[in-house]
């Protein structure tokens, strides 16, 4: 079936010398794998490398045959260009280790149009503000909404990690009462706050947080290989 769709770049994967396997998460059909031959060959003009950068935003027109093989791509162009992101050092780190995020957080092979949009809705936002030091967090925290395991509201002392909930009492799978506050802190943080609200050594707690949580909720989950390279540019 011809498919025209918007999609994001979540992963690819060099195959052979010429070609990729590319990862997205389409607004038609979710996740896609596509096999891109010759994918970087100057003459394919309309399959050119740059479009498959960790996150960028797509349109594409593709044959979906829907049997859990390679899909193909018959034509694709940038829905979005980014203007800052492919230029600040910081802003890049997020994109490549948000990208390895998703790619080992989404399972699911169907459409999810809300999903979608928060994706390319907070991407959109990134290469559009200066302020942006605890964007990784946010995302990552409002994605859990996607997945089932959102806090739940903050009326406690301790974060209790297993079951995603507030308690008055510090169980063993709880955060300790410094970390609960960074966290309730966060969880009122939105996109667009301004303010200096954590101290950088607060942000890698967070940031471990987040990690220790969805490796406890998601089966299979991985670590992405770049978070040495995010904590390096925010050291």
């Amino acid at each position: 079936m011809l498919v025209k769709t918007k999609a994001i770049v979540i992963s690819t994967l060099k195959y052979q010398e010429k070609s990729l396997i590319v990862k997205c998460f389409t607004q038609s059909d979710g996740l896609k794998s596509y096999f891109v031959p010759n994918a970087f060959s100057a003459k394919k003009s309309n399959q050119k490398i740059a479009y498959f950068q960790p996150f960028s935003i797509l349109e594409i027109e593709a044959n979906h045959k829907n049997k859990g093989t390679l899909e193909h791509f018959k034509e694709i162009k940038l829905a979005h260009s980014y203007q800052t992101i492919p230029i600040d050092i910081v802003k890049s780190s997020m994109m490549l280790f948000l990208s390895e995020m998703v790619h080992h957080s989404i399972k699911e092979e169907e459409k999810n149009d809300n999903l979608f949009t928060f994706l390319e809705t907070a991407l959109l936002w990134l290469d559009n503000h200066e302020e942006t030091t605890n964007f990784h967090l946010i995302f990552l925290l409002q994605m859990t909404k996607f997945f089932g395991f959102f806090p739940a509201a903050a009326n406690g002392n301790y974060f209790e990690m297993i079951d995603g909930v507030f308690s008055e009492y510090q169980g063993s799978s709880c955060l300790n009462f410094h970390e609960t506050e960074l966290f309730k802190k966060l969880l009122e943080v939105k996109f667009e706050t301004t303010k200096k609200l954590f101290l950088a050594s607060e942000r890698q707690t967070l940031l471990k947080i987040i990690i220790d949580y969805y490796s406890i909720h998601l089966d299979g989950f991985k670590k992405p290989k770049s978070l040495d390279v995010l904590k390096e540019v925010f050291a």
